[in-house]
């Protein structure tokens, strides 16, 4: 049996990081420890009511240097570290089902699960909305194995003999942004990486506890062609999701969504492209934002 980490960090939303860490009680397969990497004890208030124990570690703010400290807590203990959002509902049976792929396929180095639904593109779900996505989803296609060049950072699991001395990129701050992707292409070069419906859970979408829209829209910009340069973004995918922003925060300001800074990320978009020009782009100049 394999040692199983769950690993989930948070700032500024303890109301979700409470709900996450208590629906990990309904895990068929517990964890063998929960590690919540926060910034202050304000995060986590009320945490201790969850159903799930959970180890509290505090860390500088910014994801990438929350989940290091996580890595360096475990590094040499867990066998399977997942990495979950503070805003993701598992499927019952997710860390069972990880834990049998990482068994049953030694080539694999990384998984990520397939969403039943993602409330980073509509307006966000609350956790009994959740369950019914999950107690509703059909089973087809769950056993079938899609070979992925990346994952998706608000859950996947990584094998840690594979990833033994690796860190996320502190050069990209605060929320990060295309930390995953940054980190997974690295794992990916000492094995195989899939996505599967046998892991599966729900993306609630909560915007709280998040970084700034001018912030966001320079990361957006600044973080793709810092990836580039670095070797760990595929081109096509960075082009791609670079133009996406760009129009989408151009189109939608005119008409901005309630929840979402749209002018704030056209500006930090603005803000960056002209520091590309000069070229004095840089992850980090959000800090100073």
């Amino acid at each position: 049996m394999s040692i199983i980490h769950v690993v989930i960090a948070t700032v500024g939303r303890a109301q979700a990081v409470r709900q996450a860490v208590d629906l990990l009680a309904d895990q068929t397969r517990p964890a063998d420890d929960v590690l919540v990497i926060a910034v202050s004890p304000d995060d986590v208030a009320g945490l201790e009511s969850a159903r799930c124990n959970a180890r509290v570690l505090f860390a500088a703010k910014g994801l990438c240097r929350q989940r290091n400290t996580a890595l360096a807590a475990v590094e040499g203990t867990a066998d399977i570290v997942v990495f979950f959002d503070d805003d993701f509902v598992p499927a019952p049976n997710y860390l069972a089902n990880v834990e049998a792929l990482f068994a049953t396929h030694r080539d694999l180095v990384g998984i990520t699960g397939e969403l039943r639904a993602d409330g980073v593109r509509g307006g966000g779900f609350t956790v009994e909305e959740a369950q019914r996505i999950l107690a509703a989803a059909p089973l087809r296609d769950s056993l079938q194995l899609r070979d992925r060049h990346e994952l998706y950072g608000c859950n996947m699991a990584i094998r840690m003999s594979a990833a033994q001395g690796m860190r996320f990129d502190e050069n990209l701050p605060l929320y990060g942004w295309q930390e995953d992707i940054d980190f997974t292409r690295r794992l990916g070069r000492h094995g195989r990486q899939v996505s599967t419906g046998a892991v599966t859970g729900v993306h609630l979408g909560v915007t709280g506890g998040r970084t700034s829209g001018k912030r966001l829209g320079y990361s957006q910009v600044a973080n793709i062609i810092y990836l580039r340069r670095k070797g760990t973004i595929r081109r096509s995918f960075g082009h791609r999701l670079l133009l996406q922003n760009l129009a989408s925060n151009l189109v939608r300001s005119l008409r901005p969504e309630r929840s979402i800074d749209r002018r704030g990320r056209l500006l930090g978009n603005s803000l960056a492209i002209f520091d590309w020009l000069r070229g004095r782009v840089d992850p980090r100049r959000i800090l100073e934002m």
